[in-house]
């Protein structure tokens, strides 16, 4: 009873929810708060019918003839072999009192908290005073007219009664041998933890104090301390005062020891657990309009309720499963339930303090300073082995509870960002997780890509689409089973004071866009005059450690000769170069329109063409594509470049043996291309490829008169892209040569392939960008999807595991 009051009326004076939920929620998260929240909620609303009920039986018991039906009457062996009969009122009767009761305490909740205030000291001085009268009357006894049960204060009794005896009782609490129900240590602590839930009453109001820092910790560990030392003072002087037979049989003890006449007690008894439902069915409709204000579950948006005003539709919910609790009647089967709910709330909240004092992040900042995060971890602990104790069977199923409206919250509750105890645990562990991978290079068994997803397209995307859809889908196959993170990258061109906020409105939107397409991933808008210029910051900055983009992966400029984008061909070459320059990976998607989504099965072939060392990265990528649902039917081709026919064979073999090693299954290809010096005299193969390279020739000698007539005319050499050059005509012609040469091969064995990955040739000294383009356009030509892929100067796979 004490326990009730000191934690509820004493310190408190006002109602409020929240409590609990709000420093669970603020500390585990949105899901976990409203989870252990929730069933909280419906610990308090079961709690109230425990009360209302405790108050009925109480009353049937001093009052036998206000029973509607007829009780039941049980003749047990008391003390000194003296039969005595043992009154329980009528199940019947506890039902229709206590639906009465019920309804009478919520009319008064519906007055609102000035009501509640105003009656709160008519059931607290009686209490007091009540107990004052046990106390009075243990001293005393025994009485004159005193059960022979009752001896007193003596010695012997207390020695008696030390030992334990568990017993077999009914339903109705009345020992039998025969009874249905065996109570031992465990079910015990299960019937008397309700009587120790009042010390959290105080945090439930906490918003409704003036110094809450204050008198919190103060009023919460008084209330723990006052009633610890009066239970355990009650249990030792009763040990004491009455034979262990007394003690079993007469369940209203405290009435007949009481001083001077027993119905004091009955009257505290009364208003005590009546006081106890009235917190109940005013504290639970608040929690759980809490919990509904913070939108966080759209089912509960019927519960919200604004500042100020009482939570009227809240209150019938929990009116309603209070009354449909009193309809089952039976404490002792009502008890361990609500022990499970609020042992849950008090180990969230334990686990809470644990997780935000361990952390110690510089926002935590707590006055009340004698804590240590091992304490709430032992007192987390302590809730869950208490729970398994009590009943497996009720810790199972409230586990499950809880997980189900853990996992209902996260499918289907809004997002919210309470700066939660997980997030700063996050953050702790990928710093630390940062300064373990050091500075040193990743070994190939452990490289991951970490591609930088150049999203500024070489022309215009539709309207709020701020990147190419394939690139996220693109992004996506070159992860193994969505390990990985990829990081989005757009530039604005501007001046960065002007275009800031521009830049926070894209950023936002291409957030949004990555969430909707599914890929792990984060965005950046960068702000910089040029987009070569900001790419080149993006390439120097970008990235901690070794957790810095290691591959950059953009579209293929197709469009720039169509829409005549002069501009294009510096800024290509300018990223191709700086990524050489920075050590980063390029990998360059070529009919990114036509690359398939996540459901397009594709088959046939993925063609490697390996022309120049890269580490392995050409031959992971294609890995990393056949773990994707849409290119896992298909197979992997390596071709080998060979100048003459005597080196065929034996760099088969050698390819073979290399990806026997590497655990990767392909058929590898060799194919000979003769050098262009011995063909320098003779004409290209007439295929596909001949037009577009006579094309190339055409419009590369054009563009270099174009350069020799403006060098005439300013009387200097020769310019391109701003600054000097020197063109070798006969070293042009041999690139362009080469190049046909490989586009002719591709066509000719792999015009039907899923995929083709090509090494990537890097832009030649002193050549214009231009001329660059063209070599490019050359290689591409007629090929509808190709990865043009340029490794670094590192090894991505190994031979060992």
């Amino acid at each position: 009873m004490l326990a009730e009051y000191f934690g509820n009326y004493l310190l408190y004076p006002i109602f409020l929810g929240g409590g609990p939920y709000y420093l669970i929620g603020r500390a585990l998260g949105p899901e976990v708060g409203v989870s252990i929240g929730l069933c909280f909620f419906l610990g308090n609303a079961v709690a109230g019918s425990l009360y209302v009920l405790g108050a009925v039986e109480t009353f049937l018991d001093a009052v036998p003839g206000a029973g509607i039906f007829k009780g039941t009457a049980a003749t047990v062996n008391a003390t000194a072999g003296v039969k005595e009969t043992i009154f329980t009122p009528s199940l019947h009767d506890l039902q229709i009192y206590g639906i009465v009761v019920t309804i009478l305490l919520c009319f008064i909740v519906f007055g609102g908290v000035k009501i509640i205030n105003k009656v709160a000291p008519a059931f607290l001085i009686p209490v007091l005073f009540s107990l004052f009268c046990i106390f009075i009357g243990i001293f005393a006894a025994p009485k004159h007219n005193a059960s022979p049960g009752i001896t007193g204060l003596r010695l012997s009794t207390f020695k008696d009664n030390w030992s334990s005896d568990y017993q077999f009782t009914n339903d109705a609490g009345i020992p039998d041998p025969e009874g249905s129900t065996y109570w031992n240590f465990n079910a015990l602590v299960g019937l008397f933890f309700p009587a120790v839930t009042g010390i959290m009453a105080g945090s439930n109001r906490s918003a409704s104090l003036k110094d809450t820092q204050h008198s919190i910790p103060i009023g919460t560990l008084a209330a723990t301390l006052a009633t610890s030392a009066m239970y355990l003072l009650s249990v030792l002087l009763f040990g004491a005062l009455a034979t262990r037979e007394e003690l079993l049989t007469d369940r209203l003890l405290t009435a007949a020891v009481a001083w001077p006449v027993p119905a004091i007690i009955y009257i505290g008894i009364i208003l005590s657990t009546l006081g106890a439902a009235l917190q109940s069915l005013t504290g639970a409709p608040r929690l759980l309009a809490a919990i509904a204000n913070d939108d966080i579950l759209p089912i509960l948006k019927y519960f919200k309720v604004a500042d100020s005003c009482e939570p009227h539709l809240a209150t019938l919910f929990t009116a309603f499963i209070c009354i449909s609790c009193v309809v089952i009647g039976n404490l002792d089967l009502i008890s361990p339930t609500i022990t499970m709910f609020f042992l849950l709330c008090y180990a969230g909240v334990n686990l809470s303090c644990f997780l935000l004092d361990l952390l110690d992040a510089p926002s935590w900042r707590p006055r009340w300073k004698f804590h240590h995060w091992s304490l709430s971890l032992l007192g987390a602990c302590l809730c869950i082995v208490i729970m398994f104790l009590i009943s497996w069977s009720f810790t199972v199923v409230s586990l499950a509870l809880v997980s189900l409206i853990y996992y209902y919250v996260s499918i289907k509750g809004k997002a919210g960002d309470w700066g939660d105890g997980f997030k700063s645990a996050y953050f702790q562990l990928a710093l630390r997780s940062l300064r373990s991978l050091g500075a040193n290079q990743v070994h190939p068994k452990n490289w991951y890509p970490i591609p930088l997803i150049f999203c500024r397209p070489w022309g215009r995307l539709p309207e709020n689409v701020p990147c190419h859809p394939k690139l996220a889908d693109f992004a996506n196959c070159m992860k193994k089973k969505g390990r990985g993170m990829s990081i989005f990258v757009s530039i604005l061109d501007g001046d960065y004071h002007e275009c800031a906020e521009d830049a926070k409105i894209a950023c936002r939107q291409l957030s949004t866009y990555i969430d909707y397409k599914r890929c792990e991933g984060v965005a950046e808008i960068i702000v910089a005059p040029s987009m070569s210029e900001g790419f080149r910051g993006i390439v120097q900055t970008m990235g901690l450690g070794n957790l810095k983009p290691n591959i950059v992966v953009m579209r293929y400029p197709e469009i720039w000769r169509r829409e005549n984008l002069t501009q294009i061909p510096t800024t290509f070459v300018s990223i191709i170069n700086d990524c050489i320059i920075a050590n980063k990976a390029v990998v360059i998607v070529k009919g990114l329109d036509e690359w398939p989504g996540e459901y397009q099965k594709q088959y046939g072939t993925i063609d490697l063409y390996w022309i120049v060392r890269d580490g392995g990265l050409m031959l992971l990528l294609s890995q990393l594509l056949l773990t994707k649902a849409s290119f896992e039917s298909c197979k992997i081709q390596v071709f080998c470049i060979a100048e003459e026919d005597v080196e065929a064979e034996e760099l088969k073999a050698d390819v073979k043996k290399f990806l026997y090693d590497l655990r990767m299954q392909a058929e590898v290809i060799v194919v000979t291309m003769k050098s262009w010096e011995v063909h320098v005299d003779s004409a290209p193969q007439q295929d596909d490829s001949l037009e577009a390279f006579t094309g190339a020739q055409r419009r590369i000698a054009a563009y270099l008169g174009e350069m020799k007539e403006a060098a005439a005319r300013v009387g200097g050499p020769l310019m391109a892209d701003g600054k000097p050059v020197v063109v070798n005509e006969q070293q042009v012609d041999k690139f362009l040569y080469t190049t046909l040469k490989l586009n002719s091969t591709i066509l000719r064995y792999s015009r039907m392939a899923a995929v083709v990955l090509i090494s990537l040739p890097p832009p030649p000294l002193n050549h214009p960008s231009y001329f660059y383009m063209e070599y490019i356009d050359l290689l591409v030509e007629n090929v509808p999807r190709l990865l043009m892929v340029r490794g670094y100067r590192r090894d991505v796979v190994t031979l060992f595991t």
